[in-house]
């Protein structure tokens, strides 16, 4: 599909633009949700939910950060306001003076219970309706083919400089 000169083609465009408006709009109808129902953002909400499926409900700060795909800085601005709401609790790591946990707290617990079923009923109806079977298991294998493959013709960027 890409040219021999390595611009990419009208139908390529195309194509990445519509993968581009359907992860914004899938993204804010999902944040309106959350907002008129729980008062409670999408970020906040993945950060809730990636806490909640961790083991005792924390996680260290980079690791939360790479799995929401926030830069540091960005997380731990979430992460504050965050905990002062009381939702989580950030701890310090007995094996690592520098690490910092964000742990769930009981209120987290269940403003996240409360909020999940608004979240899986968006996802259901802005995404997972729209596509039969076929469609699934094809967007699927297309994504798996984009996620987390670094380039090997290419040095890895590191978030400072990015």
């Amino acid at each position: 599909m890409t040219t021999p000169s390595g611009t990419i083609s009208a139908e390529e465009l195309t194509v990445w633009r519509a993968m581009l408006r359907a992860q914004v709009q899938i993204s804010r109808r999902l944040q309106a949700d959350l907002l008129a129902d729980h008062d409670l953002a999408l970020g906040s909400y993945d950060v809730l939910m990636h806490l909640g499926e961790s083991p005792d409900g924390r996680l260290r700060m980079n690791d939360l950060a790479d799995r929401v795909l926030l830069s540091r800085s960005g997380l731990t601005r979430l992460v504050d306001r965050l905990q002062r709401e009381g939702l989580v609790v950030r701890e310090s790591c007995a094996s690592d003076a520098r690490g910092l946990f964000a742990v769930l707290t009981p209120q987290g617990r269940d403003r996240l219970d409360e909020a999940g079923p608004t979240y899986e009923r968006g996802v259901r109806e802005y995404v997972l309706t729209r596509l039969d079977e076929d469609d699934l298991r094809m967007l699927a294998r297309v994504l798996t083919k984009l996620v987390d493959r670094p380039r090997l013709d290419r040095p890895a960027v590191s978030r400072r400089s990015a």
